[in-house]
């Protein structure tokens, strides 16, 4: 096994606070919010009311616009991520000379392209065809003549970091020289939005959409839905330094495990999570001290949060007192398969920007959530070091730990 640094080296995202890695880093070091009532269909009848809606999905360059209007949205959002991502590493128009791997995170797509095949009565063409996820990206590696191998991870709101685990290990196993890796989630539908709001999982504060998000706040009252996604370009060390490649960070550990608790409720044991923050920070040879951030699953749920700080005072010990904590849902809204992909992008932010964004709408810290909040505003400090938890439902746990590389 090749044991030499995986490093970031393309950037692929596409949110509702903007569709380009500065663009999204500038919104969320300023706490901007991306959350507004939902205006793509009627939500009259909804409890939930609001959501962080991508408006449009941009088509990437060098892709025919005729043909990527006839896409379903939510090929068009994979296809945007993965394009832009290999763009921005350098890899575009030489995708065909390395073998380049996809490991992507998908869970609701059959949901959305049945809503709009059957409620909205969408006519479907040949490049929208009704595909599950495995076919959906194994279809879009043939379309771009990618040599790697090529599969979907389904791990609830943790599938980003399960796809950047396995894209590591592809990497350090040398069964691929480059490996994009991420996950996207269009999920912002009525079924879905009907489907958490009579969960009660969604926020109710429809009159104030973009204050409704509010992790760790004694207010909050559940999640925002948004949608979007990200991916990341990974390749080698050696690899990159060889081609001169620009560096976002290097993708030092991940720590994964499962607590099978309950489909939708998070586990009151803290120790399955408090277990794959340990091992992301062993296999990143890192100790908590050294940790400079951590971006927080931080849904905004009542039971969640509270969970979540137990986890992190188990693995962190006494060092949590001093590591600042945020959770950029309270901007981006939650974007469940995707949460972890784009929450990773958040932590590369942290680096370019020597800065950590903000908790916004923390106003009244809910004591069991007793954590060193960036509340409100960012935090300038140089970050080396960033950890990104994500625990999905079904017992999904999963932490990611990022490095500089200077």
């Amino acid at each position: 096994m090749n044991h030499d640094a995986i490093w970031i080296t393309g950037v692929g995202v596409l949110s509702p606070l903007g569709h380009r890695f500065d663009d999204l880093a500038d919104a969320l070091l300023a706490g901007k919010s991306g959350v507004e009532r939902v205006n793509r269909f009627d939500v009259s009848q909804h409890p939930s009311q609001i959501g962080a809606a991508v408006r449009a999905v941009p088509c990437p360059d060098d892709v025919d616009p005729e043909q990527f209007a006839r896409r379903d949205r939510y090929s068009q959002a994979i296809l945007w991520c993965v394009a832009s991502a290999l763009q921005d590493a350098g890899y575009w128009h030489q995708r065909q000379e390395r073998r380049i791997g996809i490991v992507f995170g998908l869970a609701s797509e059959w949901m959305w392209q049945w809503e709009e095949d059957h409620f909205q009565h969408h006519k479907l063409t040949v490049e929208n065809a009704s595909l599950e996820g495995p076919s959906r990206i194994a279809r879009l590696a043939e379309e771009l003549e990618l040599s790697g191998p090529c599969t979907t991870v389904s791990a609830a709101c943790a599938s980003g970091n399960f796809a950047l685990a396995q894209a590591r290990r592809w990497l350090q196993m040398g069964w691929v020289d480059v490996c994009i890796a991420g996950a996207c989630d269009m999920a912002l539908t009525p079924m879905v939005l009907a489907a958490f709001g009579n969960l009660r999982a969604l926020s109710r504060q429809n009159d104030r959409p973009q204050a409704a998000s509010r992790p760790f706040d004694k207010a909050r009252d559940g999640f925002v839905l948004g949608e979007g996604g990200s991916v990341l370009i990974l390749e080698r060390a050696e690899t990159a330094r060889r081609r001169a490649a620009r560096v976002y960070g290097e993708l030092a550990g991940v720590g994964l495990s499962s607590d099978a608790y309950h489909p939708v409720i998070p586990s009151p044991d803290a120790a399955p999570a408090t277990e794959a923050i340990r091992r992301a920070l062993r296999e990143a040879n890192v100790t908590p001290e050294q940790v400079d951030y951590v971006n927080a699953h931080g849904t905004s749920t009542p039971v969640g949060d509270v969970c979540e700080t137990k986890a992190l005072h188990a693995a962190f010990g006494s060092a949590i007192e001093n590591t600042p904590v945020s959770s950029t849902k309270s901007m981006t809204g939650h974007l469940l398969t995707a949460a972890s992909a784009l929450e990773g992008i958040a932590c590369l932010a942290s680096f370019a920007r020597r800065a950590v964004p903000p908790t916004i709408n923390l106003d009244d810290p809910d004591p069991e959530c007793r954590l060193n909040h960036v509340a409100k505003v960012a935090q300038e400090r140089p970050v080396k070091v960033a950890l990104s938890n994500s625990f999905g439902f079904g017992g999904s746990n999963s932490c990611a730990v990022f490095k500089a590389v200077s």
